[in-house]
């Protein structure tokens, strides 16, 4: 039974080993476990703190890459709208261009057509005037093949003819 209630004696010794063990722990070991437990407690510390910046940080690269994406949109959008005034004017240039081009085609064309109309003209009256002489000089020649009639003629154009 003096296992169930130990005696006296017993509880010394059994103590005594126990309070040495403490007072070597505390002079030699608990301090390093402390300080290895403290430090462990500022490095798991300093990494919550380390991964909530690292989270703020992401948050502040989503938020810049969405500002960056916004402003590369905009930029985007004006280079295209300065595309499509440079395009229209250019469009508008050439057409101006094509209408002043066909412009001056038509008015060649009519000067052109002008000219060869009148030179027309002119080649028929020179061929007019060449038919209207030799048909007159054929039928003087057939009226005045008689010398009488020759004679006649001559009479007549002289009397038209007045002198001063």
């Amino acid at each position: 039974m003096e296992l169930i209630t130990p005696g006296l004696g017993l509880i010394f010794w059994m103590a005594l080993p126990f309070l040495i063990l403490l007072l070597i722990l505390k002079k030699f070991a608990w301090k390093p476990i402390l300080k290895a437990l403290k430090d462990r407690e500022t490095s798991i510390h300093e990494a919550l703190h380390a991964a909530d910046r690292a989270k703020e940080e992401m948050k502040q690269l989503q938020f810049s890459n969405e500002e960056l994406l916004r402003q590369a949109k905009e930029e985007r959008d004006a280079i295209l709208s300065d595309a499509r005034k440079v395009r229209d004017a250019i469009i508008e240039e050439s057409k101006e261009q094509a209408k002043e081009e066909g412009y001056r085609i038509i008015a060649s064309a009519k000067e052109s057509i002008e000219n060869e109309k009148m030179a027309a003209m002119t080649d028929l009256k020179n061929q007019l005037a060449a038919l209207s002489l030799e048909i007159a000089t054929k039928i003087l020649e057939h009226e005045l093949a008689d010398p009488k009639k020759q004679e006649a003629f001559v009479n007549q154009q002289m009397d038209k003819i007045h002198f001063n």
